[in-house]
């Protein structure tokens, strides 16, 4: 894990970046500003267990991808998922808490996310681990609305006007950021790739 001390506020957006584009490069620099953060943990994990495996990249080429698109030295690039040998994010939230005593950490996600978020093992204990920051992204804006976690914890949400003081807060705690957004998506990437090395 990147080195981090006491007091510090720290991102956690974790996902496959299977590839990460610049839809994730914008989330993460959002996250950075609006929470007020010292540093964001770009976590490329070993795999997805909602997903299928089959075209996932080698993990070794989805980090130096993401390294070059990590907007600023405040973002670290990091896969200590794999050696934890695990990718279940409650498993894994459990784990840095246990090892970063007094750090203020904030789980961030795009708003894709949000809406198959309680299909998530342990999705509930997830929410009651860290503040979480939800990123707005495209066809998403309404899932703070509609998604069962959204409703789940409506009781815990903080306006967006305090982004900022979202480390401070003892989960369950969560907010949804509005603001620019970025079309691109891992999923049309992927597509993309399979259609170009299909043509004569």
């Amino acid at each position: 894990m990147p080195h981090v001390e006491k007091g510090m506020a720290v991102g956690l957006f974790g996902g496959s970046f299977n590839p990460p584009h610049e839809g994730h490069a914008l989330v993460a620099e959002t996250a950075l500003r609006r929470l007020e953060l010292d540093q964001l943990w770009w976590m490329v994990t070993p795999g997805n267990p909602l997903k299928s495996r089959h075209e996932l990249a080698p993990l070794s080429e989805r980090i130096r991808l993401s390294e070059g698109l990590a907007p600023g030295p405040r973002v670290k690039v990091t896969a200590f998922e794999k050696r934890l040998g695990q990718s279940y994010t409650a498993k894994t939230l459990e784990r840095v808490r246990s090892l970063n005593r007094g750090v203020r950490f904030v789980w961030i996600m795009g708003a894709d996310n949000l809406a198959t978020f309680h299909q998530w093992q342990n999705w509930r204990k997830i929410a009651c681990t860290f503040p979480i920051a939800v990123i707005d992204r495209p066809g998403s804006t309404l899932a703070y609305l509609s998604s069962r976690m959204a409703k789940a914890f409506d009781y815990a949400r903080v306006d967006e006007k305090d982004a900022g003081v979202l480390a401070m807060r003892t989960a369950p705690a969560w907010t949804f950021i509005h603001g620019p957004r970025s079309a691109v998506s891992s999923t049309a990437l992927r597509r993309q790739a399979v259609e170009e090395k299909s043509r004569p």
